[in-house]
């Protein structure tokens, strides 16, 4: 049996082995001992770190597999050779004013040199000199080195001028992407629309200062709603909803950007609304009797009315005109044109009745009716009206102008795709004539209401000047966030997203909902201290009765503008049947429920009835809309996320509108119901509304109110 290696075992216990110290290398008594196994390479460098240098890094040394790269066998691993040399001596001393000079590149090859990975070939080495140089670059401020480079020069050679530095390159323009240039545009027409609609109330206000709102003031309001209402019958809703897309399209899809289609539709749409205007001129009667046969009963009324809507009815013509010089602006990209524009009407509006009462006085002083209104007076008031829609539709010529479209009129229809955009815009012609057929039952409710109550303010005018400042915050809000963003739904729809399409009407209805809700609410507060404030000049019973109109409209704001939206999504799919269909629905439900408070309510009553009809019936069709274009979008529409947004609002308003109506109402009794006390009753009832809604709205972190307020401190630059 083999004893175990002892070091010591050559002396033996006696000590007279021989020993290591009196041997010599060339002594041949010299015995080499065999190799330790256990100890063969013990003390060699680390092959692994020899061949990865990354390996010496402590961190990668933990991450490095082991298990993945096995070392070679015990005594078979070879020493590697040396993959770079050093360079040659420099055949000259080095350049003193140089600090470093750049090492020779890599050879080709793998290297033991560079980080793990890298190529030899494609590493470039850099100097001392060259990273300051590169570091420079950047800074429009003197090189701090400067004086050293110059030291270091010393007597080598004069010195060098520094180069002229360029001219730095002008900042590009920032973007803040697709929410930024949404808002951007949003922004630019809900301050058009807001001054619009502002003169707007100034317009109604003249009118009806001028008018009343009795028998005179309900006949102009016939005449002068009479051609929106054939426009939007005729080519409006088309031109609306429908040509907006196929506009994108034909910038998308065509060589000339869709310049020949437009060509093409402003003469197809000039030439028909030709021909529309005339017919309506000749049938001026008819059409007044078709509006309201309480008028038409009364042979002075409808004398009026008549004459006035001969000077009206052709503003069809300039309507349309505008319309579509507007649409071509918003498909490329300019959205402010179309609303700011209405305020020249206006403006000529307010001046021609301005003149009105200048020369007659207001109706409360001339107590001018049907019977004893001048001719002069009549023709005064239709040739300013008149006026105002031509200076509107001129207006856009140098908008145009300016976006590079030029007009050159085209009559080559056929085959250019109009006949599609003709077919698609038959469903919404239907969908307009059934929503004015809803329009046609509530004017002739209404007039006969309002003469059956003798009473003022009680009234087709009264209805629609409550209309009229009811639809503002939908005019100002929801129709400009969906007009920057139906081009965009229109481009999603066409390349067959509609997860973006559900996106942009879930984004239209969240942002639109921050304003709506609060505002629905203010109105079913505060109705009365705002018409009292704005309807004063025709009586402290007529603005009252406003009051109430508007206060019942209220709360309908909030459907009315989610159905708006809704609808968006199935333009932007060229769907016009199903909004057809939704507004028959609507249409319907608002007809019959206004016949039951004619029948039901008494006189005084009616109109109010009647307009609380109007929000019941969007109620009901947002509920159809909803559920088809959730369908049509395969199941989602964002729903939760909506439905919590509103709910949350509403919460937040309620009390605010409790406490804010309040207010509001006691300081109404208070002061009165003259100019002064509506207004510190509206300041107050409102500072009360808009305060407790905040404070609720920020307890309950309503994220949409968050980033409205985060935007506007941005914008204030807090």
């Amino acid at each position: 049996m083999n004893a175990p290696y002892d070091g010591d075992r050559g002396q033996g216990a006696g000590g007279a082995g021989p020993s290591d110290e009196s041997a010599t290398p060339s002594d041949p008594r010299r015995v080499d001992p065999a190799p330790d196994p256990y100890l063969q390479d013990a003390y060699n460098r680390d092959p692994y770190l020899a061949q990865d240098l990354s390996a010496q890094d402590p961190v990668a040394e933990v991450l490095y597999d082991r298990a993945a790269h096995p070392p070679p066998p015990p005594g078979t691993y070879q020493q590697p050779q040396p993959l770079y040399q050093q360079p040659p001596a420099a055949q000259y001393a080095p350049d003193p004013r140089i600090w470093a000079q750049t090492p020779p590149p890599e050879p080709a090859g793998p290297s033991r040199h560079l980080p793990y990975g890298e190529d030899a070939a494609t590493t470039q080495f850099v100097g001392v000199d060259d990273l300051v140089t590169q570091a420079s670059e950047g800074h429009e401020g003197p090189d701090a080195f400067a004086h050293l480079f110059r030291d270091q020069e010393g007597p080598a050679g004069p010195p060098v001028p520094p180069e002229p530095e360029p001219d730095p390159a002008p900042a590009p323009p920032k973007s803040g992407g697709r929410a930024s240039s949404l808002l951007k545009s949003s922004a630019v027409m809900a301050a058009g629309t807001l001054v619009s609609r502002l003169t707007g109330f100034v317009r109604s206000l003249v009118i009806t200062a001028a008018l009343g709102a009795a028998l005179l003031g309900d006949s102009f309001t016939i005449a002068y709603t009479l051609p929106t209402m054939i426009y939007i019958l005729t080519v409006g809703g088309g031109l609306n909803s429908v040509f907006v897309p196929q506009l994108v399209r034909s910038m998308k899809d065509d060589e000339d950007g869709g310049e020949a289609y437009a060509n093409r539709l402003l003469t197809l749409v000039m030439v028909a609304l030709g021909v529309i205007v005339a017919i309506a001129v000749f049938a001026a009667p008819l059409l007044i009797h078709l509006m309201s046969s309480t008028i038409a009963n009364d042979p002075a009324a409808d004398n009026v009315a008549t004459t006035f809507a001969r000077y009206c009815l052709p503003t069809i013509f300039f309507m349309g005109v505008h319309v579509v010089m507007g649409q071509i602006l918003n498909a490329r990209g300019r959205f402010g044109a179309m609303m700011w524009t209405p305020v020249l009407n206006n403006i000529v509006m307010i001046f021609t009745f301005g003149m009105f009462i200048w020369v007659y006085g207001t109706s409360a002083e001339s107590h001018m009716g049907v019977q004893t209104i001048p001719p002069e007076g009549i023709r005064l008031l239709g040739i300013g009206t008149l006026l105002g829609l031509v200076v509107q539709a001129l207006a856009m010529i140098p908008y145009l102008r300016e976006a590079g479209f030029r007009f050159r009129p085209r009559f080559d229809w056929k085959g250019h795709g109009l006949g599609k955009t003709v077919k698609l815009a038959k469903w919404t012609v239907l969908f307009v004539f059934a929503n004015q057929a809803g329009v046609l039952v509530v004017t002739q409710l209404a007039t006969a209401a309002g003469k059956a109550s003798g009473r003022d303010g009680a009234g087709f005018l009264a209805y629609s000047n409550a209309q009229l400042i009811w639809g503002m915050p939908q005019a100002i809000i929801t129709v400009s966030v969906m007009a920057a963003l139906l081009p965009r739904i229109s481009r999603a729809a066409h390349d067959n997203d509609p997860g973006a399409v559900r996106d942009d009407i879930s984004q239209g209805l969240r942002n639109s909902a921050v304003a709506i809700v609060p505002v629905a609410f203010a109105f079913l507060a505060l109705g009365v201290p705002m018409c009292t404030l704005l309807y004063s000049s025709s009586g402290t019973e007529a603005a009252r009765s406003m009051g109430f109109i508007l206060m019942a409209f209220g709360l309908g704001l909030i459907p009315y503008s989610v159905q708006y939206v809704v609808l968006r999504g199935f333009y932007a799919y060229e769907d016009t049947r199903t909004p057809f269909y939704n507004t028959v629905i609507v249409a319907g439900v608002n007809a019959a429920a206004s016949a039951l408070c004619y029948v039901v309510l008494p006189a005084q009553w009616a109109v109010v009835g009647m307009a609380a009809s109007y929000g019941l019936a969007y109620a009901v069709g947002v509920g159809i809309a909803w559920r088809r274009l959730r369908n049509r979008l395969g199941g989602d529409l964002d729903g939760a996320h909506v439905v919590r947004t509103y709910a949350r609002l509403c919460l937040a308003a309620i009390p605010a509108a409790v406490i804010g109506g309040g207010v509001g109402f006691a300081l109404l009794l208070g002061l009165g119901e003259g100019a002064l006390g509506s207004l510190v009753a509206l300041i107050f009832g409102g500072a009360a509304l808009m305060g407790v809604f905040f404070v609720a709205a920020k307890r309950m972190r309503i994220e949409e109110i968050n980033g409205m307020v985060g935007m506007v401190r941005g914008r204030l630059g807090r």
